[in-house]
């Protein structure tokens, strides 16, 4: 008998013989198809070859395409477990042919490789072909095939169209009669619907392209796309009608019993069927960078995952189960999609972390289902409130309810469903238009509501293709924008980084078969990436596909400060103790920023130290590795957070460096380890190399270093030689003697620069030589305003510091004057700041001052502005935000 793994190989090198290069399956979240949630047959990876938009190095292919039909469209999750031949994830063998080869080649591949190689018997085989194309039925018949086994199909299921206009053509498709003691008849009688004949194979002969007016012309590149389901040959070609009777099922069935206890052939067996299917697409799904969350496809995953556990559940397993079953997995597919070992770590963690959660609240939320239907009367609905209370309290998705209930004979009212989720939303729009932001941004809830929150695809790639989901001038939504106009740009998904937890946001392009346009930052509301752009060829329209590009040189330089910034962190506690915590960073495309609380400077041996270090984990080289788990695990772990972040269900763990003895890590050899939703280079060596630029004050108790990686490092090193050697040509003295006096020169100027800024610091909580400034009472508020000169803005969060330790309760706000540049600061001592904003007072006070924004934490927030004449008119502003 020849396993599924037999049968793949087989198919593939039939047709490498064939001189078709054997092209790897593209991932599951497609780059080049925007209109997909996920791959779902074999030619999406080649769809640009079809259309004649991309050239590659063959004119035949052949691939065996992992696929996912579980979400949109195609979507078979609710029959999964239930038939004999419906899955969420399947594999697709196929044989592609771009302008080389057409009906002539592509029939008796097909015919040669099913009756010789497979040694299928040919009087068990039927075949149909559109009803005009009597090329395929002449083929057929010069073949071999008898002329009553060749079927004219006059409908659409023989005709193929990749959309309402462009590439299409006719079909033919190759049947297995699985005998008469199977109800069914052949494709085209009343009974076509049985499961007696099957359908093995299928060509697609693309050969016309459709115009909006419905005429049809030839095409000048006439293709082949084929497709043959792994699961559905295997079943034949052992002897079954049940994909799930093959020897990959078996195997993962058996893996499932053992972990279950339960028999897996008995009443219970439709649980195990889930269970195996749903196990290799979440798998895939989670080795291919998808993540359960309650967004787009991190949402189908979960949803996925949480039918499979629910199904667990009912066999009886009280620990969680899937995770034990990735071995059997990767044992039996490992070899053929080596992505699948080299993820096991992340997917057996991503399982069971999820499968723990949500074993939290499924008894409860079953005891609830049980609890509504036992007052419902035979046949009826379950509430939508009562849904929706499932779903929004105890992360049942609505389709894990109607599973739950089609086996008591009970349905959902969805429309009350969808009713409760409608005026949930309208709450969390109405909280969040309420919190300070610009009232013009709700518009992104309505994007949102109408198109989903925006799949990011930046973790694995820096180019792609999506659709236009809305475009946004000057806060409302348009159809269309020309050039030179600035537009925010919503896309159904994207490789463009979202400013986020330091990182700055991503720049790049946006193509589109008209227009081109310049992405100059890219910022997230409500769930939906925006991405603001300037419009510089042709326009942008609504509903349009897009080629993505985000800069690759800059994109890369911030992966490399933002991975330093990790190092750095440990370099630090390891040099300066346990006590050092992160307190905000800077990833920028030019320089890394990192505070940390630290009560003193940095000796210059320390400094040396802590950049030693970073630089000896660099050269090291290791594999930057990333992954999925609860927040709680994370910490167990020793993973570091983010003072005062919020995280979710799951977070990113990044971990980077092998240290002996650091305890931290799995075999207690991490280095670095840390809960990040950024983007990171793949090896330390990537960073290049690693020079600190000093450090300051921050704030009260908060140091900051900010640092150069990679190439700006070098050059900064070189910069620093050439002073030392203008240095020593001017003193007319060997290079060598000139570093001690330099040193001394530059140690004694950092002396007198931080005595002055002290100096000033000092002078203005005093009130520059005139009575310090007085505290005002607004509404029960402690409020100090003051205007200072000679203070330059970096040194206002010190002073803010200072004036909240002196209040205890209460806000601040400074307006600095130094060198022509006006600075404005403002902060909130910890317990008013849940009702009073920082930011809300440095943007009233900014306005007043000719500046534009603003931003911060509640606790502290800075801003710019032109002119500080209007400063008593700025401190009233704020004043006015006190007092409500």
């Amino acid at each position: 008998m020849q396993s599924l793994n037999d049968i793949r190989s087989t198919f593939l090198n039939y047709f490498e013989k064939q001189g078709h290069a054997a092209v790897p399956s593209s991932p599951l979240v497609p780059r080049n198809d925007p209109t997909l949630m996920f791959v779902n047959s074999g030619m999406v990876q080649f769809k640009n070859l079809f259309t004649g938009l991309e050239k590659r190095d063959y004119a035949r292919a052949t691939s065996a395409q992992k696929c996912v039909r579980a979400g949109g469209k195609h979507n078979d999750l609710d029959n999964v477990g239930y038939t004999a031949r419906h899955h969420t994830f399947f594999e697709m063998l196929g044989n592609f042919s771009f302008g080389d080869y057409f009906k002539e080649e592509a029939i008796p591949f097909a015919w040669n490789l099913i009756t010789g190689e497979f040694g299928i018997p040919k009087d068990r085989l039927y075949v149909t072909v559109y009803h005009t194309d009597d090329q395929a039925f002449d083929i057929w018949k010069k073949i071999g095939v008898p002329e009553e086994r060749i079927i004219r199909i006059a409908t659409s299921d023989n005709f193929w169209q990749m959309g309402p206009t462009g590439p299409c053509g006719p079909c033919t498709e190759i049947f297995y009669d699985h005998g008469d003691h199977i109800w069914g008849g052949p494709p085209g009688s009343p009974e076509e619907d049985g499961d007696r004949f099957i359908e093995i194979w299928n060509i697609v002969f693309m050969q016309n392209e459709q115009f909006e007016d419905g005429s049809m012309v030839d095409l000048d590149m006439q293709s082949i796309d084929t497709g043959m389901g792994l699961e559905r040959i295997g079943a034949l070609l052992q002897g079954s009608h049940d994909n799930y009777d093959t020897d990959l099922f078996k195997s993962l069935i058996e893996a499932s019993a053992q972990a279950t206890g339960v028999d897996p052939y008995g009443d219970e067996n439709v649980h195990h069927r889930v269970i195996a299917d749903h196990l290799r697409s979440t798998s895939f799904l989670i080795a291919d960078g998808v993540m359960p969350s309650n967004d787009g496809r991190g949402y189908v995953l979960r949803r996925i995952m949480r039918r499979a556990m629910r199904h667990a559940h009912l066999l009886g397993a009280k620990d969680p189960v899937m995770h034990q079953l990735v071995p059997a997995l990767v044992r039996q597919m490992g070899a053929a999609y080596p992505e699948l070992g080299q993820a096991q770590a992340m997917i057996t963690e991503t399982l069971e972390a999820e499968e723990k959660r949500f074993k939290q609240t499924l008894e409860r939320g079953l005891k609830l289902l049980d609890e509504e239907v036992g007052g419902l009367r035979d046949g009826a609905d379950l509430s939508g409130a009562a849904a929706f209370k499932l779903y929004d309290t105890y992360g049942f998705p609505l389709d894990l309810t109607q599973d739950a209930l089609r086996e008591k004979g009970f349905g959902v009212d969805t429309d009350g469903f969808d009713a409760a989720m409608a005026e949930q939303k309208a709450k969390a729009r109405a909280a969040w238009s309420g919190s300070g932001e610009a009232a013009d941004a709700t518009v992104w809830f309505d994007v949102a509501d109408a198109n989903g929150a925006t799949d990011f695809l930046g973790y694995d790639t820096e180019t792609a293709e999506a659709q236009i989901t809305a475009l946004v001038v000057e806060g409302a939504e348009t159809t269309a924008a020309e050039a030179g106009t600035t537009v925010h740009i919503a896309l159904n998904q994207t490789p463009f980084y979202a400013e986020s937890g330091g990182q700055v946001g991503d720049t790049g392009l946006i193509r589109t078969e008209n227009g081109e346009a310049r992405v100059v930052d890219t910022r997230k509301t409500a769930g939906v990436f925006v991405h603001i752009a300037e419009v510089t060829k042709g326009s942008l329209s609504k509903g349009e596909a897009a080629v993505l590009e985000v800069d690759h040189t800059r994109r890369q330089t911030i992966r490399a400060n933002h991975s330093a910034t990790h190092l750095l962190h440990e370099a630090l506690r390891e040099t300066l103790g346990e006590h050092v915590a992160q307190r905000g960073s800077l990833n920028a495309p030019d320089r890394l920023r990192f505070d940390f609380s630290h009560t003193k400077a940095l000796s210059s041996d320390e400094l040396r130290q802590v950049e030693a270090d970073v630089n000896a984990y660099i050269r090291q080289n290791s594999t930057v590795e990333t992954r999925i788990m609860t927040p709680d695990d994370a910490r167990a772990l020793g993973a570091q957070a983010l003072f005062g972040e919020k995280y979710g269900d799951e977070v990113r763990v990044v971990s980077m460096g092998k240290h002996a003895g650091s305890g931290k890590g799995v075999g207690g050899d991490t280095y670095s380890l840390e809960l990040c939703g950024g983007t990171h280079v793949r090896q330390t060596g990537d960073i290049g190399a690693f020079v600190t630029l000093g450090d300051s004050a921050s704030s009260a108790g908060v140091r900051r270093i900010e640092a150069l990686t990679g190439q700006a490092a070098m050059d900064h090193l070189r910069a620093q030689d050439q002073l030392l050697a203008e240095a020593a040509a001017e003193l007319k003295a060997p290079t060598q003697d000139v570093p001690a006096r330099l040193k001394l020169l530059l140690e004694e100027r950092k002396a007198l620069t931080s005595e002055v800024a002290q100096l000033r610091r000092d002078l203005a909580m005093s009130g520059g030589g005139q009575s310090a400034p007085d505290v005002q009472d607004i509404n029960g508020t402690a409020f100090i305003a003051q205007v200072v000169s000679g203070v330059m803005g970096k040194d206002l969060p010190a002073l803010i510091d200072e004036h909240k330790q002196r209040l205890g309760s209460g806000a601040v706000l400074l307006i600095a004057d130094a060198d022509g540049k006006v600075a404005v600061a403002a902060g909130v001592t910890q317990d008013k700041a849940d009702s009073l904003s920082a930011v809300d007072l440095v943007k009233a006070a900014v306005a007043e001052l000719g500046g534009k924004g603003g931003g911060g934490r509640a606790d502290l927030a800075q801003g710019g502005a032109k002119d500080a004449s209007n400063a008593d008119a700025a401190i009233a502003a704020a004043q006015a935000i006190i007092g409500g």
